[in-house]
């Protein structure tokens, strides 16, 4: 996406708040918050959110909410997400990934490529998965990695998650610091809302015996935006810190179009919709975006029972008719 001033303006009288969704390519080193921090610079609004936290060390697509279409995020959150990692097998690390100290070191110069090809089919489709210790999961309203840093001997119950593909794109065999043989391997993985890809490369290493952890992450893609629509703030700032622009946002109808199937609803049901009337049933389970004949977002809607039969219920209500 080219940087492109909105047509909206991000305050004044009488001025509409800017509303719809904002794909940005995290950089690494910024925090989830520091994201939303400088759009909510970049776009002079405070409401501003976004969907599914990236570590620091990740970059790639983040998908924020701006305006009412914060609203939105809920869906986005769990969908399904696609990354480009680099594994480092032979080395085990306190945060499996490579921002943690190393805490073995037993090489992986014995690997097979059958071994791993083995290994890495065991941990693809619907399995179980136990989290990282370094992670945001709530202990007794504690997060994880806090407990961790405390000294605590944290241990996450394992959940189920599905990696629908996991594909190793390249091998490389390497000499890490301290001259340990390491095995580093360069994988897509595709896989549902709640997969700790830094727990994949600690499993991979388990299953093998080497160890393993995570040198490099990149989101691809959440849902129906990938990196093609994303943009980069730090293009809107200059050396000062000063806006000098604006990134375009994602109308609401196009952004939930990506994450949803679309209804396209008739003027009577528009006007149903304003009077808080349910509708006729989409007939699929799962969310999805009502779009009015002249292309506004109207509502999320979902296929509930009511008084024995089903119905298509106004879950979020986005616009007025």
């Amino acid at each position: 996406m080219n940087r492109s001033r909105t047509t909206t303006s991000p305050s004044g009288e009488g001025t509409p708040s800017p509303d719809g969704l904002l794909v940005v390519d995290k950089p690494g080193g910024w925090t989830s918050h520091d994201v939303v921090a400088r759009a909510r610079r970049i776009l002079g609004t405070k409401k501003v959110g976004h969907a599914g936290t990236l570590d620091p060390m990740a970059t790639g697509v983040l998908v924020l909410g701006v305006g009412r279409s914060t609203r939105l995020l809920t869906y986005v959150v769990g969908a399904d997400k696609t990354y480009l990692a680099t594994i480092r097998l032979g080395q085990d690390t306190v945060t499996d990934d490579a921002e943690g100290e190393i805490t073995s070191a037993r090489g992986a110069s014995g690997v097979e490529r059958a071994a791993l090809d083995a290994a890495v089919a065991r941990l693809t489709g619907d399995i179980l998965q136990k989290p990282s210790a370094v992670s945001a999961i709530k202990v007794d309203g504690k997060r994880s990695y806090a407990r961790v840093r405390a000294g605590e001997d944290v241990e996450l119950p394992a959940r189920p998650v599905t990696v629908s593909e996991l594909a190793i794109l390249d091998l490389r065999e390497a000499a890490a610091q301290g001259g340990t043989a390491v095995l580093d391997v360069d994988v897509r993985v595709t896989c549902s809302s709640g997969t700790y890809v830094r727990a994949l490369a600690r499993d991979l290493g388990v299953d093998l015996g080497t160890g393993g952890h995570l040198t490099a992450l990149r989101r691809t893609r959440v849902a129906g935006y990938s990196l093609d629509d994303a943009v980069d703030l730090a293009s809107f700032l200059d050396d000062d810190g000063a806006v000098v622009g604006r990134p375009e946002l994602l109308p609401p109808a196009r952004a939930a179009a990506a994450a949803m199937p679309v209804r396209q609803v008739t003027e009577v049901e528009t006007a149903d919709l304003g009077h808080g009337r349910w509708l006729a049933p989409t007939g699929a389970p799962g969310p999805h975006a009502a779009i009015s004949p002249d292309g506004l977002l109207l509502a999320v809607l979902e296929d509930q029972r009511r008084r024995g039969e089903t119905l298509a219920r106004p879950v979020v209500v986005l616009a007025a008719p």
